[in-house]
Parts: C-alpha cells; sequence; structure tokens
C-alpha cells in the first residue's frame, strides 16, 4: 500500500480520538450503550488506523506484540477469575461480588459490570490489535 502524506497527518490526528473515544465507551459502557467490546474495538482501530498510516513495524515499536499478546492474557485470566470468584463465593457465575450493597454502589448502579467492562475491553482492544498488526507485518514493509 502506498503511503501519503495526508493519510500520515491524518491518522495522527484522528488516532488520540479514537483511543479517548473507545475508552469513554470502555468506562461508560455500565450505563450506557456501548461496553467493553465496542469499546476495545474502537482502541484497536485507533491501533489500525496507525498501522496502516505508519506500516506495522512502527505501531509495533508503540505497542509491542508481546506486550499486546500479555495484556490479551491478563485480560482473559482476569474475566475468568472474576467469573468463577462468584461461584466461589456462592452467589453464581458471573455474581455481583464487587459491591453488592454500600458506598460504591452509589457512585455506579453496577460495579461488577464496570468492572467486567474495563476487563472486556482490554482483551478486546489487545486482541484486536495484535491480530491486525501481526496479519499487517506478514504482508508489509
Amino acid at each position: 500500500m502506498r503511503k501519503t502524506d495526508v493519510v500520515d497527518v491524518a491518522a495522527r490526528k484522528l488516532a488520540p480520538y479514537m483511543f479517548l473515544f473507545g475508552l469513554y465507551l470502555v468506562s461508560y459502557g455500565d450505563i450506557s450503550p456501548g461496553g467493553g467490546f465496542q469499546g476495545g474495538v474502537v482502541v484497536a482501530s485507533g491501533v489500525i488506523l496507525l498501522a496502516m498510516a505508519k506500516g506495522s513495524r512502527a505501531v509495533a515499536a508503540y505497542f509491542p506484540l508481546h506486550s499486546l499478546s500479555l495484556a490479551e492474557t491478563v485480560g482473559f485470566a482476569l474475566i475468568l477469575a472474576a467469573a468463577i470468584a462468584g461461584l466461589l463465593m456462592g452467589a453464581g457465575f458471573l455474581a455481583d461480588i464487587v459491591a453488592p450493597t454500600g458506598a460504591l454502589r452509589s457512585i455506579t448502579n453496577a460495579p461488577f459490570a464496570f468492572v467486567m467492562n474495563i476487563l472486556i475491553g482490554l482483551k478486546v482492544g489487545a486482541g484486536v490489535s495484535l491480530i491486525c498488526l501481526t496479519l499487517f507485518g506478514e504482508s508489509g514493509p
């Protein structure tokens, strides 16, 4: 793919806003439409946009593949641990064990959903970025 200055400048200007919007979707997914999956994909779209403009090797310097792989693995392990923690506490699989009552409940209506959105956003963002950077690296210069 031929790189142009217009694509490079547009990607550098738009990518931070894509990251910010993705983090917004992840953080407000428990009280508004959106959530971890959608926000993670939007964050990964920012990485993909940068990879299309600057090349996958240049973007891999900012987002190393081993770090993305580690983030995805840690995200999955934490999601699994949070899901099983409900069973261990006798409340059921994926039960809200973070703060069923109390002060944290006044901050957000669903604290467990908030935590799960963060973890899912981490896993999806890292996973989609990892997949795309790996594929771009194999086919690009």
